[in-house]
């Protein structure tokens, strides 16, 4: 035989209000962390950052080009007048290890006058044999540029300007780049009420640094005895970065 009992009416009402009111309290506690919970987010901004440099150092290539009947006697004609040239350099205190031969050549000249049905006669040759000259002082340079010509060299390329240590501009350049996109980031985040929290993710997405710069030297071939007046100029090393942030 089963038993039954049965609450009182009172006590029984008590007992559904309170299993109603804890599913009420469970069901929107959810709710309510959610009302509560912060807003979050990124942000993510670009920015560049350049320092101008003025070049520190040069490199002029320069030749000496000499004709002959002979290959032989074109080679050692040759030979005596860029080894001239090279003697004049160090004399004038640039360092063996700041001259390098960079180009040497031995071509047939031909004669063209004759009837094209046959092969050309060779009637001489031309050598050609270049130096590049690394100056590392420009005061230096014009008077450089003029020494190699009064010395023996006929034929000047060009000067190449460069920045020997560009290491510490570029870091400086970086720096710029990341305040410039912090700058940013600060203008957007306050304009929405929001503000910067910690860097999420730092990326540099490219550098700018130095090209050589050519400068031909024509002109120069009709220097005597006056320095060469040349201008370095200035050269630009930039930085790019992308920057995320979290907001608060």
């Amino acid at each position: 035989m089963k038993v039954r009992y049965f609450l009182p009416v009172p006590l029984l009402r008590k007992a559904v209000l309170a299993a109603g009111l804890s599913a009420a309290l469970v069901g929107a506690a959810p709710a309510l962390a959610q009302d509560e919970a912060p807003a979050s987010g990124t942000i993510t901004m670009e920015g560049r950052g350049s320092v101008a440099v003025a070049p520190d150092m040069a490199v002029i290539s320069t030749s000496v080009v000499t004709t002959g009947k002979g290959a032989a006697d074109a080679l050692s004609g040759n030979s005596a007048a860029i080894a001239k040239v090279i003697d004049a350099i160090k004399a004038n205190g640039i360092e063996a290890k700041d001259i390098q031969t960079t180009g040497f050549g031995i071509y047939p000249r031909y004669d063209h006058s004759k009837s094209s049905d046959r092969q050309p006669d060779i009637v001489g040759y031309e050598i050609r044999n270049g130096v590049e000259i690394k100056i590392r002082d420009l005061t230096k340079l014009g008077d450089l540029l003029t020494l190699v010509v009064d010395s023996g060299a006929n034929a000047v390329d060009g000067i190449r300007f460069e920045v020997s240590d560009p290491a510490e501009k570029l870091d400086e350049a970086r720096k710029k780049a990341v305040d410039a996109a912090r700058h940013k980031a600060e203008v957007f985040a306050a304009a929405a009420g929001a503000e910067l929290g910690g860097i999420q993710t730092i990326t540099e997405t490219g550098v700018q640094m130095p090209r050589p710069v050519m400068m031909r030297a024509e002109s120069m071939m009709m220097a005597k005895g006056s320095p060469v007046p040349v201008e370095a100029g200035e050269e630009t090393i930039a930085a790019n970065v992308t920057i995320s942030w979290s907001l608060k």
